[in-house]
């Protein structure tokens, strides 16, 4: 049988990523030149305070409405109960619902039917959303019973449900440019992490309409940079020739070098967010924070994935362009 990744996942032994959790920024080190040290402490102004709640796979099964109905309310209530400032708005980074890609009508239908009632029962903010693997209906065509002609076949009922056109948008707040990708994309019975070239043409003539001024945060479900990968892999044989790691492009963007070109330049994109690994991790590189969050679902509703809690994700964004990221548990315990 095929190791899937959600195997993979959940076979990796706790604690692999326990230092990747929380990432210090930088610090100023005694070669930089005193413009360095001036600059990192420079008073700076938060502008936008984002909940990333990813990976939330609401089912009716483990009492996953209840849990997401107590995520809502955690991060509605930060000020009064955590004394956290308010959250501004809310990014969903895909995955809403357990799973719609081999499940046949009936089951998808009432996934989102408990998306729709927790949301209008228990949140009030402001939310965007981005298209998971797992919110796309009908692409395993033989376990999802679908024939692929169907008008809500594909990411067609994920756009229905977030209220958009398209699979992918951009919106302006608070003196920052948010972008939210499709990384998700066919490949035989399954996905890969990707854009196409319909979204590249979209992206950069979106991009070139952004003054170089304004700051730019990319969300997507697929991690465009991750290392939590290759930490999912068997070691490699190591014989007479060099060993390579083989990552699954359905676990990171096999784009991630286009990507790399286009942040090149384009200097005023400072983040990248993702979900999709259940886990929390930081990468500085070359100019660009990427910020993988951990699940509103947690190990899919069944307990911590490798020690990473039901949570969500508190993204900062200042006005001089840097980014902070605190994972917020919400306190959900797993129901058998």
């Amino acid at each position: 049988m095929p190791l899937t990744r959600r195997k993979l996942l959940a076979a990796t032994p706790a604690g692999v990523l326990a230092s990747a959790a929380f990432v210090a920024a930088p610090l100023v080190s005694q070669a930089d030149p005193p413009q360095a040290a001036e600059k990192a402490i420079a008073p700076r102004t938060r502008r936008l305070r984002i909940a990333h709640l990813t990976d939330i796979h609401v089912q009716p099964e483990r009492a996953a409405a209840k849990g997401l109905a107590a995520c809502f309310d955690h991060v509605q209530s930060l000020p009064a109960r955590l004394g956290y400032d308010a959250a501004n708005m809310i990014i969903t980074g895909g995955d809403t619902i357990m799973d719609a890609f081999e499940a046949d009508m009936a089951r998808t239908t009432l996934q989102w039917e408990l998306w729709r009632t927790v949301k209008a029962d228990r949140c009030s903010m402001e939310i965007h959303s981005v298209i998971g693997n797992h919110d796309i209906w009908g692409w395993g065509k033989q376990a999802a019973k679908t024939t692929g002609n169907d008008p809500l076949d594909g990411k067609q009922w994920a756009c229905d449900e977030f209220g958009r056109e398209k699979s992918f948008t951009s919106f302006d707040r608070a003196g920052w440019h948010i972008v939210l990708l499709d990384s998700i994309f066919p490949l035989a019975k399954t996905y890969i992490g990707k854009i196409d070239d319909a979204q590249w043409d979209w992206l950069e003539t979106d991009l070139a309409a952004v003054a170089p001024s304004t700051h730019v945060a990319l969300f997507s479900h697929i991690p465009i940079l991750s290392a939590v990968p290759l930490t999912l892999l068997a070691p490699p044989a190591i014989g007479a020739s060099m060993p390579t790691f083989a990552v699954q492009g359905g676990s990171v963007h096999v784009d991630v070098d286009r990507f790399q070109k286009l942040f090149a330049r384009r200097r005023n994109i400072k983040v990248c967010v993702s979900g999709h690994l259940h886990v929390v991790e930081q990468i500085d590189y070359q100019g660009v924070r990427y910020l993988c969050n951990g699940a509103v679902s947690a190990g899919w509703w069944k307990g911590k994935n490798r020690d990473t809690d039901f949570g969500y994700a508190l993204v900062d964004l200042f006005d001089d362009g840097s980014v902070e990221r605190q994972y917020v548990p919400y306190g959900w315990t797993a129901v058998t």
